[in-house]
């Protein structure tokens, strides 16, 4: 007969060892760290003329000489801003510096006022475009329309700058054409020729919704 007298109060001989535990993994977790903020595009570098004072013509054949003209154009305008465009190309309008550049203007002066006419809002509304968010915020001087479908108009791609600039690539699909800083004859020319394609336009249905 066992002798139990010895062991502690409410310990048995057949309790001292405890049935072992099952464990059963999960299985894989996995973890999901957060995506990569998108980097800030670089800042484009704008032309070195002056509008209203350098009267050369400025010839180029590079999106990034293109780019340039424009920025200087954008960064220099003062009273009025026009842009003749297909689709608002995002290869030269879809940066910051652009946006940067449009939206002090606009701010600068409440009669500021910039007008875009384009063929084709679709691209823009289905992939974004940097204009259109800052017509979203800028209402009262920020105006786009498109062109009227049975409306002559010529195909060119043009910016116009107030009375003495202009960036003109007479094929919008290549990233060719010229600029000018100071050549007031010319920039009427296209201020006429925008204004009648204005005069005739219409409210774009897409645009507006998304706009709205």
């Amino acid at each position: 007969m066992n002798d139990d007298s010895d062991l502690p109060t409410g310990q048995h001989p057949d309790t001292d060892e405890l049935p072992a535990i099952e464990f059963q993994s999960p299985g894989r977790f996995a973890v999901h760290n957060p995506l990569p903020l998108p980097a800030e595009p670089e800042a484009w570098e704008p032309a070195p003329f002056r509008l209203g004072e350098h009267a050369a013509l400025e010839r180029f054949s590079h999106p990034d000489t293109a780019r340039a003209h424009a920025l200087a154009l954008l960064q220099q305008v003062r009273h009025s801003l026009c842009l003749y465009t297909p689709d608002l190309e995002p290869w030269l309008y879809h940066h910051s510096s652009v946006q940067e550049a449009c939206t002090r203007f606009l701010l600068a002066n409440p009669r500021n006022h910039l007008r875009i006419l384009l063929r084709d809002s679709s691209r823009a509304v289905k992939e974004g475009h940097r204009l259109l968010n800052l017509a979203r915020r800028v209402t009262s001087n920020l105006h786009i329309r498109k062109l009227h479908p049975d409306y002559p108009s010529e195909e060119a791609a043009f910016l116009l700058a107030d009375d003495r600039g202009l960036l003109l690539r007479p094929k919008p699909e290549i990233p060719e054409g010229y600029a000018l800083y100071n050549d007031p004859g010319r920039v009427r020319q296209r201020q006429e020729q925008f204004d009648q394609a204005w005069d005739q336009s219409i409210t774009d249905p897409d645009l507006r919704s998304f706009l709205l």
